[in-house]
């Protein structure tokens, strides 16, 4: 009978314990629904700044030894999106350079890690601008190991937010 007991009281001790779980912190599905929506604001966001629909282009952020790359790209059928990737990664080569780094804070309403290293050691830092068939590339190159590893966190932030390809 003792036994009868403890096998009914511990699997309800279970259930309640994951109940009260899922009050505090949200079903898996609350939680996937909050992360979708705000992928999709971001999404938006990125949209009206890049001037590209997100969700028919690609993004792949890189680390390289040397720092890394962000390359992006449109379907092969839209010219248009292609010429505004390329234009945008100017614009966005050049405000880096000069430590401003608004339009990712924008993309993703706050500030990204990586961005304050950079900004403060961007004299060390290169930003190279290439058209790739589709869209372009921007190549982020630097000896000093304090912006490198701004970068590092830069790139890993924006891959992780994106879903994007890269290492």
């Amino acid at each position: 009978m003792k036994f009868f007991i403890v096998f009914l009281v511990v699997p309800a001790i279970a259930a309640s314990r994951t109940a009260v779980q899922a009050q505090a912190h949200g079903t898996p599905h609350e939680h996937r629904a909050k992360h979708d929506t705000a992928f999709v604001e971001m999404q938006r966001r990125g949209q009206n700044a890049m001037g590209v629909d997100q969700s028919t282009s690609a993004h792949t952020f890189e680390a390289l030894a040397y720092g890394g790359r962000i390359v992006l790209q449109a379907a092969p059928a839209d010219t248009a999106a292609v010429a505004r990737i390329r234009a945008h990664f100017r614009v966005i080569a050049s405000a880096f350079a000069r430590g401003d780094f608004a339009i990712p804070g924008f993309v993703h309403a706050g500030e990204v890690p990586g961005t304050r290293v950079m900004k403060a050691r961007r004299r060390a830092i290169r930003f190279l601008v290439s058209d790739l068939p589709l869209g372009a590339e921007m190549r982020i190159t630097t000896q000093d190991q304090r912006a490198l590893r701004g970068i590092r966190d830069f790139l890993a932030f924006q891959r992780r937010e994106h879903h994007a390809d890269g290492k």
